[in-house]
């Protein structure tokens, strides 16, 4: 309640407070929630090592949620030294419990080969089973395997299906690879005017692949009417987060005066 602001004032120190109390007792969500406290520096003073301290105790009794921080731990090697296998471990657990974020990670881990040997048919597994608990990025990595024929048949209509599942819920990767199918006519019928619309959804959350994909319709005039103004705002949207590819189209315009005041 402390921490949330809920029928108290909000206060980080005093949800600390309430936190330690009962992870102390051997609560494990209040052991978990100790460990966010530490994780992101919230009412204490950031610790890792504190962090991972709290996870491990609520994970060893279960928990889900501190199964998947304590696996995120290992990972990227925060308050202990990196371990792909123990971060596998520790998904796995989290996976088990059809924890869809955790069934997300662990289907990461084995496209990628972290911690347990590469194997895309075991990623396609798991990103399934998270992407049927309606897991926006699993259903974004499942399409990618459709996409790209890993670890199954290549299916670009499948592709699509998740693609859009998952662009529905305004994952941003999920609607620069719908657009794309869109544009080039993949899994769908050639559709520029939908690429666009997917393109636009992604580049207003500040997605530099989409602006620069945005900025290159306005420069053809594809799906929308051409409009060199509006090429040249998508493309320093995208060249200000240094994205190379709209920093070398912004280029151009500048060296054709197209958009841009000469």
């Amino acid at each position: 309640m402390y921490e949330n602001g809920r029928g108290v004032e909000q206060d980080n120190k005093e949800a600390v407070h309430w936190y330690s109390k009962a992870a102390s007792l051997g609560d494990a969500t209040a052991q978990t929630n100790l460990g966010e406290m530490y994780e992101n520096g919230r009412g204490v003073e950031q610790d890792y090592k504190e962090a991972v301290h709290w996870f491990r105790k609520a994970a060893e009794q279960g928990d889900a949620t501190a199964q998947i921080k304590l696996g995120s731990m290992y990972a990227n090697g925060r308050g202990l030294g990196r371990n792909d296998t123990q971060a596998v471990h520790w998904y796995s657990k989290a996976a088990e419990q059809e924890n869809a974020t955790a069934q997300t990670k662990l289907g990461d881990m084995y496209e990628n080969g972290q911690g347990v040997e590469q194997d895309n048919k075991e990623a396609v597994h798991w990103y399934s089973k998270a992407a049927s608990l309606g897991d926006a990025t699993a259903q974004t990595n499942l399409g990618g395997m459709y996409a790209n024929g890993r670890g199954l048949e290549q299916d670009d209509k499948t592709a699509v299906h998740w693609y859009s599942k998952a662009a529905e819920q305004e994952n941003a990767t999920a609607q620069i690879n719908l657009g794309w199918m869109y544009e080039n006519g993949r899994g769908v019928e050639q559709d520029n005017k939908e690429a666009v619309h997917w393109y636009r959804k992604a580049a207003e959350q500040e997605n530099a692949t989409a602006q620069t994909n945005l900025g290159g319709m306005y420069a053809n005039g594809r799906g929308v009417e051409q409009d060199d103004t509006q090429a040249v705002h998508w493309y320093s949207k995208a060249a200000e987060q240094d994205e190379a590819t709209a920093q070398t189209k912004l280029g151009g315009m500048y060296a054709n005066g197209r958009g841009v005041e000469s």
